[in-house]
């Protein structure tokens, strides 16, 4: 461990890591983001960040608003943060312009709404664990994570499943706990402009594919834009024989009602009722791994 590394370790909490953990695996998080999910306040928050940065182990950007302005604070890591992250997870020494190449990467990335609109789904489920006892956001995978040789593999699979390439490229993947209920779940992050809903039912024919060749059947959860586009959504799901869980959410009615992705917003597709939180969908979950096991 260099000695820069070393100077800087003993003015980071715990908390500190999280965050540059979660920098190192998903690019880019706003203040309001972090403030949520690890913090009290958002002024907590500030302050901390302010002096994440002053330490060298973060750097920001301001995007500009097309009409004029710009939006909030978004961070990323600088080079001394993911010098520090990969001292902690044993990785090779990272290059010295590691940072400003990522850095410059996610300020021109043409679908950055996207990558923060993900990152905000998951954000908003561990500000909800923050704050209930009982519930955790135990797992959070960015979608490079998911691509690979092997990428779904756990201890104990057979050699099919450890040289399997996965078909599936879901934005993101968690598993979430509420008391004795545990969901694990692939996200399909849709902002409602970039692609036909016919393009996202066939993509859950590659979901089936991979829980026939891991025994894990796990719900695939579509955010949505709208209630309209779920609706629709719906419709195309009627039309084709799906074989797997499928939740869906409308992000205007949560945000409406002030709900967050771990309440009831989930309609469980060919489910009649009221909708779902997302600990409800443990039901759908099924791991012939374990049962045989068992």
């Amino acid at each position: 461990m260099t000695d820069h590394v070393l100077r800087v370790q003993s003015a980071l909490t715990d908390r500190d890591h999280v965050l540059l953990g979660w920098l190192a695996d998903h690019g880019v998080l706003t203040t309001a983001q972090i403030a949520h999910a690890l913090f009290p306040s958002l002024d907590f928050a500030q302050e901390r960040l302010r002096k994440l940065t002053t330490l060298g182990v973060l750097a920001r950007f301001r995007p500009q608003r097309p009409d004029g302005g710009s939006y909030p604070y978004h961070y990323v890591l600088d080079q001394l943060g993911v010098d520090v992250v990969s001292a902690q997870r044993g990785d090779d020494i990272p290059r010295r312009d590691a940072a400003r190449r990522r850095r410059w990467h996610l300020t021109n990335r043409a679908n950055l709404p996207h990558l923060l609109g993900v990152n905000q789904f998951f954000t908003d489920l561990a500000g909800h664990a923050r704050t209930h006892p009982g519930t955790r956001l135990e797992r959070w995978w960015p979608a490079a994570r998911m691509q690979g040789i092997g990428a779904f593999a756990e201890d104990g699979d057979p050699i099919q499943v450890l040289a399997y390439i996965a078909k599936v490229r879901p934005d993101g993947h968690g598993i979430w706990t509420e008391h004795d209920q545990r969901v694990p779940f692939f996200l399909e992050y849709d902002t409602g402009t970039e692609r036909p809903l016919s393009l996202l039912v066939d993509k859950l024919f590659n979901y089936e594919d991979l829980a026939g060749i891991t025994g894990r059947l796990w719900p695939v959860l579509f955010w949505l834009h709208s209630a309209v586009r779920e609706r629709h959504l719906h419709h195309h799901l009627n039309e084709t024989r799906i074989l797997i869980p499928v939740a869906t959410a409308a992000r205007d009615h949560a945000t409406q009602a002030g709900l967050s992705p771990a309440d009831t917003v989930w309609w469980l597709h060919h489910r009649l009722g009221a909708p779902l939180r997302l600990a409800d969908l443990a039901t759908t979950v099924i791991d012939r791994n374990t049962t045989n096991a068992t």
